[in-house]
């Protein structure tokens, strides 16, 4: 009798890759930075808090398609409404661009170019 192995690559890359920006968040913030996820009319995965105030929103999107894509900005625009940011960064597999939403800017950074960003703290 063989042994059958399985993989779920696209259920699983989603979620490891928001454990390595995870890890990787926690690596580069100060001690006195705190990370949450936010769900309001929309889901962030990652809110960057210094103090009382947000700094930083992060949506993780590996695999992006339009209907993915739209349902991202859609909830990083709401967080970012919700916390007075005019910037919001997404992580993706291969896009690097930014474009403008409702005069806000959303930032498109591949995993790879985001994990060598030079300033590697957030403050």
């Amino acid at each position: 009798m063989r042994n059958a192995v399985s993989f779920k690559f696209s259920a699983d890359i989603g979620r490891a890759i928001e454990n390595l920006v995870f890890i990787e968040l926690k690596r580069r913030s100060s001690d006195s930075a705190e990370i949450y996820y936010w769900k309001n009319k929309g889901e962030v995965d990652f809110v960057i808090k210094e103090g009382l105030r947000v700094k930083e929103l992060i949506q993780v999107c590996y695999s992006m398609n339009e209907k993915t894509e739209e349902r991202e900005v859609r909830s990083l625009i709401k967080a970012m409404d919700e916390f007075k940011l005019k910037e919001g960064l997404v992580i993706t597999e291969d896009l690097d661009k930014e474009v403008e939403v409702d005069n806000k800017k959303i930032v498109y950074k591949p995993l790879w170019k985001w994990l060598l960003r030079l300033n590697n703290k957030i403050e």
